[in-house]
């Protein structure tokens, strides 16, 4: 009993100091809440003031870490068939525009240069000597039209003059008729006197010698007779060759028409011809000269020049290797082209555009070396749509997915002059959004 009323006690003392210490905490409570408020109230003002200029920083600026560095990949290719006998440069080596790269043999391309020389030599002959012809085939035949109109009109003379001949042939044999008849005639009455005669003189009643004279005269006649019928034969046969010439004449004649007519017909095609030869021989140079050209060209193909200032890389080709055209044997990297290719989302294209300054951070270098740029331009579709297999939204699973648009950002001049930033380099480029470029004003719709 004695320790239950002892624990009654204590009990009843820890009631008392519990009461004791509420009725303190009541009193203490209401300066404590007040300071806690007061501190909230500070922390929040402090926290509202340090936001205000962060909100105002990132405000205007855009950034992504979807980021790489460009350049061009300037392919290095045969374009012709060849071995190479040299090879000049070596991986990562920088070279200048020009500087040759890669030598292959040019024994056969110099033998189809010489060869082209020739053939180009063969056909400038050709075209000297259709450019000669061109005269000489309008002299010659012009001459020849003037040499058949020339003899067409002898011919013509000759006819006329065989005509002519014939007329005359013609009188003298109806003179030889004519004389024909009167020798006859003659004849007839000097045989008929010679008759009288010999009566006469058979009777005497007439002398000796005049009948002697009578036969004379009858033997005379008849001479004459048979000398108009050798010229009546004489005559006929002058008549027959007379008409002979004048058929010869004609033939001669009609002849030299017939080649005074082809002379004329044939002048102009053969003149056309003449000059279709030489228009022949003149596309024959021509193409000579482009087989020739053609042929420095390839063998100037032998060597292989550095088309840019790069840096070799990629190369494959060796001493000995046989190459056909188009081959690549190796790339350079133009490192004084290179830009910045951004991906941003979609969402923060909103105030984005072209000029508008950028400064770029590289992964290699850090914080502690930034580049200045400007926006060049934005891409005309997201980068999906550049994929081998584009999204098909139109499907009953859904999902809307923030895209990205490359967006290419130009380094100022002189920012790569050290050649420090390579293409495929990881870059955050951060946009000034409230920047623009002096020359550059329009904005992205």
């Amino acid at each position: 009993m004695a320790n239950e009323n002892r624990q009654d006690e204590n009990n009843q003392d820890q009631d008392g100091k519990r009461q004791q210490e509420g009725e303190g905490r009541k009193k203490t409570n209401p300066k404590r809440k007040r300071t806690i408020r007061f501190v909230v109230l500070a922390l929040i003002v402090v926290a509202a003031i340090a936001a205000i200029p962060i909100y105002a920083y990132y405000s205007v600026r855009e950034s992504t870490d979807d980021a790489q560095v460009d350049g061009h990949l300037v392919p290095i290719s045969a374009r012709i068939t060849g071995r190479i006998i040299s090879v000049l440069v070596n991986d990562n080596q920088p070279v200048r525009a020009g500087q040759e790269l890669v030598t292959l043999d040019p024994a056969d391309y110099q033998v189809a240069l010489e060869q082209a020389q020739a053939q180009l030599a063969t056909a400038e002959a050709s075209t000297v000597e259709s450019r000669v012809n061109l005269p000489l085939t309008e002299i010659t035949t012009s001459s020849q039209v003037r040499t058949s109109t020339t003899q067409a009109d002898q011919y013509v003379a000759a006819v006329r003059g065989a005509e002519q001949a014939v007329g005359a042939a013609r009188g003298n044999l109806q003179s030889a008729k004519a004389a024909l008849v009167q020798a006859q005639a003659n004849q007839l009455k000097a045989q008929k006197d010679l008759v009288r005669y010999k009566d006469l003189v058979d009777k005497d009643e007439i002398s000796k010698q005049e009948y002697d004279a009578a036969m004379a005269a009858a033997d005379a006649n008849t001479a004459q007779v048979e000398s108009a019928k050798s010229d009546i034969v004489a005559s006929q046969h002058t008549l027959d060759q007379a008409l002979a010439e004048v058929d010869q004449a004609k033939a001669r004649l009609a002849t030299a028409l017939v080649q005074r007519r082809q002379s004329e017909q044939v002048r102009p095609k053969q003149t056309a011809l003449t000059e279709a030869r030489y228009k022949q021989a003149l596309a024959q140079v021509k193409q000579g000269q482009a087989a020739l050209d053609q042929a420095k060209l390839n063998l100037s193909y032998t060597h292989l020049v550095a088309p840019v200032d790069g840096v070799v890389s990629r190369k494959s080709a060796e001493p000995g290797m046989q190459l056909s055209a188009g081959q690549q044997i190796m790339a350079l990297i133009p490192l004084d082209d290179v830009w910045v290719t951004a991906n941003f989302k979609e969402t923060q294209l909103r105030k984005m555009h072209v000029g508008q300054r950028v400064a770029v951070e590289v992964d290699t270098f850090g914080s502690s070396r930034q580049y200045q740029a400007h926006i060049d331009s934005i891409a005309g579709a997201s980068g999906a749509r550049f994929s081998l297999l584009p999204p098909e939204n139109a499907t009953g699973n859904y999902v809307k997915v923030v895209q990205r648009v490359p967006v290419k950002i130009v380094l100022e001049p002189g920012e790569n002059r050290d050649h420090r930033l390579l293409p495929g380099m990881s870059v955050t480029p951060t946009v000034l959004l409230n920047t623009d470029k002096e020359h550059q004003t329009s904005e992205w719709q």
